[in-house]
């Protein structure tokens, strides 16, 4: 049975370099939660590291989780939105800036199994470069995966998922398709590290995101957790899930039911205009919407037409399972 959950930040408020102060009102933490909760088949909630949680703050945290009846299904390190990380975290150039950010994504694992989680979802958002010869990618990528080994060794009970996403904040951002990802997971070489597909990342990298899928699980059964929002193709727009894209997304949730995939699938959205708790709601019905239709493929009919390959029987195909038209 599907399982869904929200980036607790999705909910709230949201600022970019044009209004600063936001597009809507603060919410408390409380508030926060209780506009998650109220979302119809969501049981989970993800946080941000310094953004919700901190070690001052776990304690209330978790009277926040048992008061709603929320599982934490991830916490996401926050080590993107301040200046010591402006030119990296986990493959800085500076070796004092790579030891502080494996001992707060240490800190943040110790946190997490206080507050009953076993997932945190790294998304090294300012590791990367800009500009040509900036980068020393073997060495970098060196200290990415050697850091990362690192924190899943701290406790093997917790997984370490990396979000890749190919650019933004860096021009060129460490990693940054499925793919390279995996390469990375495979050398960090344990099985608590894995790989969270952002579906708008996957997107943005020109990725078809369901093959991404099959290609996780074929290559070591790697696929963590999964980030859904929707996208034009060319930035990470952050948009309702299902505003953009319907196929696609179709295609994506019969791969993971195909694969097996038993996660969380979490909301990962800027609504700024929008209220925010209404948006995730709404993404959340999609979800619902994309998993039926998963569900109604007949797996004898796909696997005929994958025989085939035929573009015409598939257009048919598709015509029946969302119109219920069988029209010649």
């Amino acid at each position: 049975m599907a399982k869904y959950s929200v980036i607790l930040g999705n909910v709230g408020n949201f600022s970019d370099r044009y209004m600063t102060c936001g597009y809507q009102k603060e919410y408390t933490l409380e508030e926060l939660f209780d506009r998650v909760k109220s979302i119809k088949g969501v049981t989970g909630v993800e946080l941000v590291g310094t953004w919700h949680i901190t070690p001052d703050n776990a304690k209330r945290v978790k009277e926040n989780l048992e008061r709603t009846g929320l599982e934490l299904v991830s916490i996401i390190p926050e080590n993107f939105g301040r200046p010591e990380y402006g030119k990296g975290a986990y493959s800085s150039k500076d070796a004092a800036i790579r030891r502080k950010a494996v001992d707060e994504t240490k800190e943040i694992i110790d946190i997490a199994r206080f507050l009953g989680g076993d997932l945190l979802s790294l998304w090294p958002g300012q590791d990367g470069y800009d500009y040509h010869f900036q980068g020393d990618y073997l060495e970098e990528h060196g200290w990415f995966i050697d850091s990362v080994r690192e924190c899943c060794k701290h406790r093997p009970d917790v997984k370490i998922s990396i979000e890749y996403k190919p650019r933004e904040p860096r021009n060129f951002s460490y990693p940054a398709t499925a793919a390279s990802t995996l390469l990375m997971v495979n050398e960090v070489g344990l099985p608590n590290c894995g790989v969270t597909v952002d579906y708008g990342h996957g997107t943005a990298a020109h990725e078809n995101v369901a093959e991404s899928v099959a290609i996780l699980k074929k290559y070591g059964d790697k696929l963590f957790h999964i980030h859904m929002n929707d996208n034009y193709g060319e930035w990470d727009d952050d948009m309702i899930t299902g505003s953009i894209h319907t196929i696609p997304f179709i295609e994506f949730f019969y791969w993971l039911k195909r694969t097996g995939y038993d996660g969380y699938i979490s909301t990962d959205q800027y609504p700024y205009r929008e209220d925010g708790r209404d948006a995730c709601n709404e993404s959340v019905r999609w979800f619902d919407i994309l998993y039926g239709m998963a569900d109604k493929i007949d797996d004898a009919e796909i696997k005929k037409i994958y025989q085939t390959g035929n573009a015409c029987e598939i257009s048919a195909f598709l015509r029946k399972l969302m119109f219920n038209d069988t029209s010649k």
